[in-house]
């Protein structure tokens, strides 16, 4: 089939390379000129496990342009799959996807398709779909959804780092339906990726992507919270994790106690849906603690430092980790950089090193923070260290010797540590 996304960021770039690989033509579009171009140079413009040596070989299936026009008119299904945002008060920012979907629609006037599909794979709050974007296509195109196009709303649910893998073989598929001839057709896409297909309607589908994300970001600060508890009782709470992650209805994912949650999806989800239920006349109190626990959580390690070494003015640190998890470049609502900040404000001299996502760092830190070309550069030069992303690199216990370590991560076994001051942010 051919197909259209639009937004070529790391959600939307993965579906692009998951769909090529099973055949299908795909047409990226993007207002980044310069992610345009990588990409059409088989160049990964992201840090995804993978990329780099499948675009190469998938460069005669996919395309990457600015004119959406271009890649719509020969499209039998268009992704709408930018960058969703929170404004100051945590309702959700819906600019880019309004504007992307404007473009679809005009362009949707020149479609040489029957019945294209149109699909929302940005995460957008329940009703979105429906009532801004359907309006929008039609206003802009002329036509009639559910006569001249469908509508659905394919929700992504992708870990950076593993998103090609997990597109491929995903626990399930949601497909958000307005007529079943719609749902019908984006199966047809899907025949080829494995595991179950859900099929419920727009709104339904909408949800199950935020739930899920909140369901993550709760158990997240759930472990972290009594990882707070334990450390003050004397306890490891990863043993107690360990106890828990045996009983089937709990599993051991995302009960790793550390600074707390990051990226693009869990933060701002959560504080997206506090700000709908308000809307709706409901105080979401549960989430309200979950949201700031976490924004509270990576504050502890500094405050831990100073009870420790005392005033943090003049101190050399090295900071071990910028993205906010292993594996991806992505920078975006990482504890990292609460770390950072608060160790500005307090006056301390950093270095810092990150495999992957100090290019994107220097854009928001550059003069504040000295870089460094290796874990072990950045460490030699400073007395405290302070571990903020759990990178293989960063497991070995040797790097630590004869420092003052404040782990965020859990990235050794402090029992094997040798000739080593070292504080675990809740065991």
């Amino acid at each position: 089939m051919n197909v259209a996304i639009v937004g070529a960021g790391y959600a939307g770039l993965a579906a692009g390379v998951g769909f090529a690989m099973c055949g299908n033509s795909v047409f990226l579009v993007d207002v980044d000129e310069d992610k345009v171009e990588m990409i059409n140079q088989s160049k990964a413009p992201i840090h995804e496990e993978g990329l780099d040596t499948l675009l190469p070989s998938l460069s005669h299936r996919i395309k990457a342009t600015t004119n959406t026009n271009v890649a719509v008119e020969r499209a039998e299904i268009i992704f709408l799959c930018v960058q969703t945002s929170c404004g100051k008060n945590g309702s959700i920012d819906l600019t880019h996807i309004k504007q992307a979907a404007t473009n679809v629609g005009k362009a949707l006037q020149s479609s040489r398709i029957t019945y294209p599909i149109v699909s929302t794979k940005s995460t957008v709050v329940p009703g979105t779909t429906e009532k801004i974007i359907k309006p929008i296509l039609e206003e802009e195109s002329g036509k009639k959804a559910g006569v001249d196009f469908g509508i659905t709303v394919n929700p992504e649910f992708l870990r950076m780092g593993k998103s090609i893998e997990d597109f491929l073989h995903p626990d399930r598929t949601v497909i958000g339906e307005m007529e079943t001839i719609d749902g019908d057709i984006l199966c047809e896409l899907y025949k080829d990726i494995s595991g179950p297909i859900i099929r419920v309607d727009c709104k339904t589908a909408e949800m199950a992507k935020y739930a899920s994300n909140i369901f993550l970001a709760t158990k997240i600060s759930l472990v972290n919270e009594i990882g707070n508890i334990c450390k003050r009782l004397g306890i490891d709470v990863y043993e107690v994790a360990q106890v828990m992650g045996f009983d089937k209805r709990i599993t051991r994912h995302f009960l790793d106690a550390g600074i707390g949650y990051g990226g693009s999806c869990l933060p701002k989800d959560i504080d997206a849906i506090i700000s709908a239920a308000r809307e709706i006349g409901y105080q979401p109190s549960l989430l309200q603690c979950v949201s700031a626990l976490n924004k509270d959580q990576p504050l502890r390690l500094v405050e831990m430092a100073q009870s420790k070494v005392g005033d943090l003015s003049g101190k050399k640190v090295a900071v071990l980790g910028l993205s906010f998890k292993p594996g991806t470049d992505d920078i975006r609502h990482s504890p990292s950089f609460s770390i950072v900040g608060e160790l500005i404000k307090r006056g301390a001299i950093i270095k810092a090193y990150d495999p992957a996502a100090m290019e994107r760092t220097k854009a928001i830190f550059d003069h504040e923070i000295d870089y460094t070309a290796s874990a072990r550069e950045a460490v030699e030069e400073c007395d405290l260290v302070f571990v903020a992303t759990g990178w293989s690199e960063f497991c070995d216990p040797a790097l630590y010797e004869g420092k003052t370590v404040f782990d965020g991560r859990r990235v050794v076994n402090p029992s094997q540590l040798k000739n080593c001051d070292y504080e675990g942010v809740c065991w």
